[in-house]
């Protein structure tokens, strides 16, 4: 019942009138990995090693360690991690020398909400299309609207992108080839109605589509 309440209320707001956007920067390809809410991190020192520690970063993107404190760590690229927790624990150690190693990260997935049969959270294994989504996710009901599917997929840490597809036309025979490759955090909307007028881009939460609820559209 909850997913259905919201995602009622992200389709509502997905289908308002926006203001002028600013254009965004496209991220570029084969970016390096970014942490996350939930990712393990194991910490090691050189010179110190008790205060080497396995911890996970919180919620908030922040991981707790030993003499360091709090470090925010969430959006950053595991180098660029390691960076901060050097400059952090150079207040309490002397020169520290240390290696950031990623014990677990969140797995790939993407999100379907709205009128399917199951509505929720699906890994990633291999390739999947927007049509095997569908599938996955139970297939859609008979109040959907098949031709005004939603894409909604991020491009960088502000933005995501929104696209109109019609999953009617691509389970044709000749738009099954024009299919679409999901990527990791991709979310689809499947609307019981006509939506309104849809911007190309769309401002999301800090934390980005990451979970989900975690997607905010901001006028």
């Amino acid at each position: 019942m909850r997913n259905i309440v919201v995602a009622a209320a992200l389709l509502a707001v997905v289908s308002a009138v926006f203001g002028q956007q600013p254009q965004p920067q496209l991220a570029s390809r084969d970016q390096a990995y970014r942490l996350q809410p939930s990712d393990v991190l194991e910490v090691e020192y050189v010179f110190t090693p008790e205060y080497n520690q396995v911890a996970a970063i919180e919620p908030d993107g922040t991981v707790r360690l030993k003499v360091v404190g709090p470090v925010k760590v969430a959006g950053l690229s595991l180098d660029e991690a390691t960076a901060a927790i050097t400059a952090k624990a150079s207040v309490p150690l002397n020169h520290p020398e240390l290696t950031l190693t990623l014990k677990e990260y969140v797995k790939p997935h993407f999100t379907v909400y709205g009128e399917v049969a199951r509505p929720g959270i699906y890994d990633i294994h291999g390739k999947v299309t927007l049509l095997q989504a569908v599938a996955m996710s139970g297939g859609v009901k008979d109040i959907s609207k098949q031709t005004k599917v939603l894409l909604v997929r991020q491009v960088n840490a502000e933005f995501a992108s929104v696209k109109v597809m019609n999953t009617k036309f691509l389970s044709s025979e000749k738009g099954v080839q024009e299919d679409v490759t999901l990527q990791p955090n991709d979310m689809l909307i499947v609307p019981k109605n006509l939506l309104g007028k849809i911007e190309p881009y769309v401002r999301v939460a800090s934390q980005g589509l990451t979970s989900l609820y975690g997607v905010q559209v901001f006028k």
